[in-house]
């Protein structure tokens, strides 16, 4: 399974996770079957690339987005793409994977969004 998280860096495993799961500069992707990690760019629209961050990661092959909070639309775009997504990661690469492992974490669903980032992800706040 290929699983990915929104990312601020290039550190692998040791990459703090992003808050604004399009407007990372980095995805990181973990095989969980043979433990490779891949970093990625986010070239998407929200970077002045092309295409949406759930195109992109469909495209890369990732089953599952492990992020902080998101908004109706883009859960919608990755449940399209036959992406799970699941909420309330934090910290390092490697500790969300292991709350994931754990099943510690939300799947998303429409009740779930994020309302901050519904229109822009203005005043932020830590309570999801």
């Amino acid at each position: 399974m290929r699983v990915c998280f929104p990312t601020e860096g290039n550190a692998g495993l040791e990459e703090r996770v992003g808050e604004h799961f399009g407007r990372v500069p980095t995805y990181t992707i973990v095989d969980t079957e043979s433990d490779d990690v891949e970093i990625i760019s986010n070239d998407s629209t929200h970077q002045g690339g092309k295409g949406l961050p759930a195109n992109l990661l469909a495209q890369e092959g990732v089953d599952v987005m492990i992020c902080s909070g998101l908004g109706r639309k883009a859960i919608n775009l990755f449940e399209e793409h036959g992406i799970e997504v699941c909420i309330g990661a934090g910290g390092r690469v490697k500790e969300a994977l292991e709350e994931w492992r754990n099943d510690h974490l939300k799947s998303a669903s429409q009740s779930d969004a994020c309302e901050r980032h519904e229109f822009g992800g203005h005043g932020h706040n830590d309570n999801h």
